[in-house]
């Protein structure tokens, strides 16, 4: 785990799920696998750094076209 960095946007698995076009169950398996990194709030709740989660829609929209 990790701390966001301060005033950084966190995303909660439904809102990267949208991005991806995946379901949320996909989003938390990734973050599982250690595909993408999570932050876990007091509450238990998974949250992904808005950043991070950019970088790699960009990396796969980047392999899929090319």
């Amino acid at each position: 785990m990790t701390i966001a960095h301060v005033g950084e946007r966190l995303l909660t698995p439904g809102e990267v799920a949208a991005l991806f076009r995946v379901d949320p169950k996909t989003v938390t398996r990734w973050a599982t696998a250690g595909r993408i990194g999570s932050i876990r709030t007091p509450g238990g709740h998974r949250r992904f750094r808005e950043s991070e989660v950019k970088t790699l829609l960009a990396e796969l929209t980047t392999e899929a076209t090319g």
